[in-house]
Protein backbone atom coordinates (compact mmCIF):
# COMPACT_ATOMS: atom_id res chain seq x y z
CA UNK A 1 0.00 0.00 0.00
CA UNK A 2 1.38 3.39 -1.05
CA UNK A 3 2.61 5.44 1.89
CA UNK A 4 2.32 9.23 2.12
CA UNK A 5 4.85 11.55 3.73
CA UNK A 6 2.92 14.10 5.79
CA UNK A 7 3.87 17.22 7.71
CA UNK A 8 3.67 16.20 11.35
CA UNK A 9 1.86 19.42 12.24
CA UNK A 10 -1.07 18.37 10.03
CA UNK A 11 -1.63 15.39 12.32
CA UNK A 12 -1.82 17.58 15.41
CA UNK A 13 1.81 17.32 16.52
CA UNK A 14 2.82 20.64 18.09
CA UNK A 15 5.95 21.12 16.01
CA UNK A 16 5.26 24.42 14.24
CA UNK A 17 7.60 27.33 14.88
CA UNK A 18 5.09 28.77 17.38
CA UNK A 19 4.61 25.48 19.23
CA UNK A 20 1.19 24.85 17.70
CA UNK A 21 -0.15 22.44 15.11
CA UNK A 22 -2.25 22.70 11.98
CA UNK A 23 -4.32 19.64 12.81
CA UNK A 24 -6.60 18.71 9.92
CA UNK A 25 -9.69 16.66 10.59
CA UNK A 26 -10.69 15.10 7.29
CA UNK A 27 -12.19 11.68 6.47
CA UNK A 28 -9.40 10.88 3.99
CA UNK A 29 -6.71 11.60 6.58
CA UNK A 30 -8.51 9.44 9.13
CA UNK A 31 -8.81 6.64 6.57
CA UNK A 32 -5.13 6.84 5.58
CA UNK A 33 -4.12 6.95 9.22
CA UNK A 34 -6.17 3.81 9.97
CA UNK A 35 -4.51 2.13 6.97
CA UNK A 36 -1.11 3.12 8.41
CA UNK A 37 -0.21 4.95 5.19
CA UNK A 38 0.95 8.19 6.80
CA UNK A 39 4.61 8.78 7.61
CA UNK A 40 4.82 12.01 9.67
CA UNK A 41 7.83 14.30 9.68
CA UNK A 42 8.60 17.89 10.59
CA UNK A 43 11.51 18.80 8.30
CA UNK A 44 12.47 21.80 10.41
CA UNK A 45 12.81 19.66 13.53
CA UNK A 46 14.58 16.94 11.53
CA UNK A 47 17.01 19.67 10.48
CA UNK A 48 17.81 20.43 14.11
CA UNK A 49 15.55 23.39 14.89
CA UNK A 50 13.73 23.52 18.24
CA UNK A 51 10.08 24.12 19.15
CA UNK A 52 9.28 26.90 19.58
CA UNK A 53 11.58 28.71 17.17
CA UNK A 54 11.59 32.07 15.46
CA UNK A 55 9.46 32.34 12.33
CA UNK A 56 11.51 31.97 9.15
CA UNK A 57 11.05 32.91 5.51
CA UNK A 58 13.04 32.43 2.33
CA UNK A 59 14.94 35.53 1.32
CA UNK A 60 16.05 36.08 -2.26
CA UNK A 61 14.28 33.24 -4.04
CA UNK A 62 12.54 29.94 -3.45
CA UNK A 63 13.33 26.59 -1.88
CA UNK A 64 15.13 25.43 -5.03
CA UNK A 65 17.37 28.48 -4.74
CA UNK A 66 18.13 27.66 -1.10
CA UNK A 67 19.17 24.14 -2.12
CA UNK A 68 21.69 25.59 -4.60
CA UNK A 69 22.76 28.22 -2.03
CA UNK A 70 21.48 31.08 -4.18
CA UNK A 71 18.92 32.16 -1.56
CA UNK A 72 18.75 31.85 2.21
CA UNK A 73 16.23 31.01 4.89
CA UNK A 74 16.36 33.71 7.54
CA UNK A 75 14.48 33.82 10.80
CA UNK A 76 12.75 37.03 11.84
CA UNK A 77 15.88 38.08 13.75
CA UNK A 78 18.07 37.71 10.64
CA UNK A 79 19.72 34.43 11.62
CA UNK A 80 20.54 32.21 8.65
CA UNK A 81 18.89 28.81 9.20
CA UNK A 82 19.32 27.62 5.61
CA UNK A 83 21.46 24.61 6.53
CA UNK A 84 18.83 23.40 9.01
CA UNK A 85 16.19 23.60 6.28
CA UNK A 86 18.40 21.79 3.76
CA UNK A 87 19.23 19.07 6.29
CA UNK A 88 15.52 18.63 7.05
CA UNK A 89 14.71 18.40 3.34
CA UNK A 90 17.41 15.77 2.86
CA UNK A 91 15.96 13.82 5.78
CA UNK A 92 12.49 13.97 4.19
CA UNK A 93 13.90 12.69 0.90
CA UNK A 94 15.72 9.86 2.69
CA UNK A 95 12.48 8.82 4.41
CA UNK A 96 10.66 8.86 1.08
CA UNK A 97 13.31 6.62 -0.44
CA UNK A 98 13.30 4.31 2.60
CA UNK A 99 9.51 3.84 2.42
CA UNK A 100 9.21 4.02 -1.40
CA UNK A 101 7.05 7.16 -1.04
CA UNK A 102 6.13 9.09 -4.18
CA UNK A 103 3.48 11.40 -2.66
CA UNK A 104 3.71 13.97 0.13
CA UNK A 105 1.07 16.05 1.92
CA UNK A 106 2.83 19.09 3.31
CA UNK A 107 1.76 22.28 5.09
CA UNK A 108 0.93 25.17 2.77
CA UNK A 109 2.99 28.38 2.55
CA UNK A 110 5.77 27.06 4.79
CA UNK A 111 9.43 27.86 3.97
CA UNK A 112 9.98 24.09 4.25
CA UNK A 113 6.75 22.55 3.07
CA UNK A 114 4.87 25.02 0.87
CA UNK A 115 4.38 23.54 -2.58
CA UNK A 116 2.87 26.45 -4.52
CA UNK A 117 3.15 29.64 -2.47
CA UNK A 118 5.64 30.82 0.14
CA UNK A 119 6.07 34.06 2.03
CA UNK A 120 8.32 36.58 0.28
CA UNK A 121 10.99 36.97 2.98
CA UNK A 122 9.79 40.38 4.22
CA UNK A 123 7.75 39.01 7.17
CA UNK A 124 4.82 41.10 5.92
CA UNK A 125 2.55 38.12 5.07
CA UNK A 126 3.01 38.67 1.33
CA UNK A 127 2.93 35.48 -0.70
CA UNK A 128 4.90 34.70 -3.86
CA UNK A 129 4.76 31.70 -6.12
CA UNK A 130 7.32 29.09 -5.22
CA UNK A 131 8.03 26.03 -3.14
CA UNK A 132 9.70 25.66 0.23
CA UNK A 133 12.99 23.83 0.64
CA UNK A 134 11.59 20.37 1.41
CA UNK A 135 8.83 20.61 -1.19
CA UNK A 136 11.36 21.71 -3.83
CA UNK A 137 13.78 18.87 -3.07
CA UNK A 138 10.99 16.29 -3.14
CA UNK A 139 9.64 17.67 -6.42
CA UNK A 140 13.14 17.59 -7.93
CA UNK A 141 13.16 13.88 -7.08
CA UNK A 142 9.80 13.08 -8.70
CA UNK A 143 7.77 13.07 -5.50
CA UNK A 144 4.38 14.72 -5.97
CA UNK A 145 3.70 17.32 -3.28
CA UNK A 146 0.22 18.40 -2.23
CA UNK A 147 -1.09 20.80 0.42
CA UNK A 148 -4.20 20.27 2.61
CA UNK A 149 -6.56 22.04 0.20
CA UNK A 150 -5.53 19.53 -2.47
CA UNK A 151 -6.65 16.37 -0.64
CA UNK A 152 -9.04 15.37 -3.42
CA UNK A 153 -6.26 15.69 -6.02
CA UNK A 154 -3.99 13.62 -3.77
CA UNK A 155 -6.70 10.94 -3.50
CA UNK A 156 -7.05 10.84 -7.29
CA UNK A 157 -3.26 10.59 -7.65
CA UNK A 158 -3.20 7.61 -5.27
CA UNK A 159 -6.01 5.90 -7.16
CA UNK A 160 -4.24 6.38 -10.50
CA UNK A 161 -1.08 4.81 -9.06
CA UNK A 162 -3.07 1.77 -7.93
CA UNK A 163 -4.53 1.32 -11.43
CA UNK A 164 -1.12 1.52 -13.12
Amino acid sequence: MQKILISACLLGQKVRYDGNSLCIDHPLLRQWQQQQRLVPLCPEMAGGLPVPRAAAEISGGSGADVITRQARVLDRFGNDVSENFIKGAECALAICRQHDISIALLAARSPSCGNEWIYDGSFSKRLVQGAGVTAALLQQNDIRVFHPEQLESLRLCLESQVKN
